[in-house]
């Protein structure tokens, strides 16, 4: 299954909905260019919903590091939502879940901007 990405914007965020895999190749490039483009292009709030990637694999980890790192160094936020066990159990096992915000709903996520955002690595 390759990789769709829906984009929508809401609440002065915007919303990629990821379905199928996110593995090397062309479907982490894709993401990493959406969300640079957006963040280069001042939006600053991204929301990642994850609920129906089937796989990811270790190139696919390191973009949402990246992905993370880079919006915060430009000012801005990104937070993941409605985390699929697999996802969830990968960022465990290799203790990354403090690097990203994670909420089990869009609305969750979305009111999670209404905070100051945590530094990447560091919990609150």
């Amino acid at each position: 299954m390759q990789l769709s990405i829906n984009a929508r914007e809401t609440q002065e965020a915007v919303i990629l909905e990821l379905s199928g895999r996110v593995v090397a190749g062309e479907e982490v490039d894709s993401v990493r260019k959406m969300i640079h483009d957006l963040v280069d292009h001042n939006h600053k709030k991204v929301s990642l919903n994850l609920d129906q990637v089937v796989r990811i694999d270790s190139t696919g980890i390191g973009m949402l590091v990246e992905a993370v790192i880079y919006t915060v160094k430009q000012g801005g936020q990104l937070n993941l939502c409605k985390v699929p066990r697999l996802v969830r159990n990968i960022l465990t096992t290799h203790r990354l879940t403090q690097a990203f915000e994670i909420y089990g709903s869009e609305e969750e996520a979305l009111a999670g901007f209404a905070k100051p955002a945590p530094e990447p690595g560091i919990q609150a």
